[in-house]
């Protein structure tokens, strides 16, 4: 007590002999064998034991209270919390079952959140085609090059956009009506150059499966069997900047590395025959554009529609794979995946990361809030963030508070190069992993 006083006064007190104990905490400490140890216990007695070294087993049992009365309650949570001014708490696992279920999630969320507006959505579909066709018009009709870079960045980022709210069709947070959603998402997604059944099936194995190192879909790890089989050309493209944010196209015909099948193809591996015509539907559509976009090439020329539409493209690409990456990769400190028994919706939800991306946020939609899209992806975009907010105390510290960004997000091209650079492969057997590092991979990609 009167080292806290002093503390608080602002005068050093002298060091303690003995660090101060902590109930159930036994030390590991080699060298120091005089240590008191408390044990808990369920009975009016405790037991305080003396343990010197080698075989010397001294007991002392003292019939007396574990914890001292004292007079206010707010003294006594001062005192066992603070050890010379210092707040001290105990080490958080990530991959410990979290201590509330999915529904207590759920019961935080303020209902209106849960609400889908058809005309709302619908409003940021006519937002984002009129911004789409402007940005074409002034870009061929100023035509130099000052405006072509500004162009490519800024409609990239608007196919991306476009690309976020097909999603929200795939996922049914755009409206009630499945009619609806199938025709949106069909009309955005191939407008893009993206099998819309295709991809809404998959990335629904990616909710259903997320964290889970061989059923997710989505920048799942690499069990370590897998990536040692990889050949050199493969891992160095996978884990090499900017190799792996152009990788989506390639994704969409042939999956990651140890899966097989076409999002194009209807007898993948990854589609149910019910699925089926779906993906057929699908294909025509994406055929449809590609061949509007062959003709529109013939028309106007393949420079003109090189500079309008293939560059952009690429951009969007850039921000799909980032994106996901990102809210799956790149944290400061090591998240768990799982397997196995371990694996569960909810734990495999919490490894996922909120993002903050600036003055983007907005544009595509608040898709950097991440967690509850992934646990609850029957949200609509534009509740996001208040769902995200009501559910923070319950989530504690399962919820990582993004790092705040300037209006444009550089700052996560750093979180992008340090996870490419550690971030390789998981042990092939265990329930719970976190990613390891190649050392050859890791100093041959980065050294120059």
């Amino acid at each position: 007590m009167a080292s806290w006083v002093l503390s608080e006064c602002g005068i050093r007190p002298l060091p303690h002999i003995y660090s101060r104990p902590r109930t159930g905490f036994i030390s590991n400490s080699k060298n120091n064998h005089s240590r008191i140890r408390f044990f808990h216990s369920n009975q009016s007695k405790t037991d305080l034991k003396f343990r010197g070294s080698k075989e010397r087993n001294w007991a002392l049992r003292v019939s007396a209270p574990l914890k001292v009365a004292y007079g206010e309650e707010e003294e006594r949570e001062e005192i066992s919390n603070r050890v010379n001014g210092v707040v001290e708490e105990p080490d958080f696992d990530p991959g410990a079952p979290p201590p509330f279920k999915l529904a207590d999630i759920r019961a935080a969320i303020p209902k209106h959140c849960w609400v889908k507006d058809p005309w709302r959505s619908m409003s940021y579909v006519v937002r984002d085609v009129v911004v789409v066709f402007g940005l074409a018009a002034a870009a061929a009709y100023l035509n130099n090059w000052v405006a072509w870079p500004l162009y490519w960045a800024a409609q990239g980022t608007m196919f991306w956009a476009l690309f976020v709210l097909g999603h929200d069709c795939g996922h049914g947070s755009f409206s009630n009506n499945p009619k609806l959603n199938s025709v949106v998402g069909h009309i955005l997604h191939s407008s893009i150059l993206v099998p819309y059944h295709g991809w809404r099936i998959s990335h629904r194995t990616h909710h259903q499966n997320h964290g889970h190192v061989e059923n997710d879909e989505s920048w799942h790890p690499l069990p370590e069997r897998i990536y040692k089989n990889l050949d050199n050309i493969t891992r160095l493209l996978r884990f090499t900047v900017p190799f792996p944010m152009l990788a989506y196209p390639f994704y969409l015909w042939g999956r990651s590395p140890g899966k097989t099948g076409s999002h194009f193809d209807p007898n993948s591996d990854l589609f149910v025959p019910s699925e089926r015509k779906d993906v057929i539907t699908s294909t025509v559509c994406w055929t449809a554009m590609a061949a509007l976009l062959v003709g529109l090439s013939f028309a106007m020329g393949s420079i003109q529609m090189l500079k309008l539409y293939a560059v952009p493209y690429w951009i969007f690409v850039t921000w799909l794979d980032l994106v996901t990456y990102l809210h799956h990769h790149g944290h400061e400190d090591k998240l768990p995946w799982y397997r196995g028994k371990e694996w569960s919706y909810l734990r495999g939800g919490l490894t996922t990361l909120d993002r903050d991306y600036g003055w983007i946020n907005n544009i595509h939609h608040d898709i950097g809030t991440h967690v509850i899209h992934h646990l609850f992806p029957q949200i609509p975009h534009y509740h996001l963030i208040e769902a995200t907010e009501a559910a923070k105390p319950v989530l504690g510290k399962y919820y990582r508070e993004p790092k705040k960004s300037a209006p444009l997000p550089f700052h996560l091209l750093g979180s992008l190069v340090r996870s490419l650079k550690k971030d390789h492969y998981v042990n092939d057997t265990d329930e719970i992993v976190y990613y390891q590092t190649d050392p050859q991979l890791s100093s041959s990609s980065y050294s120059k």
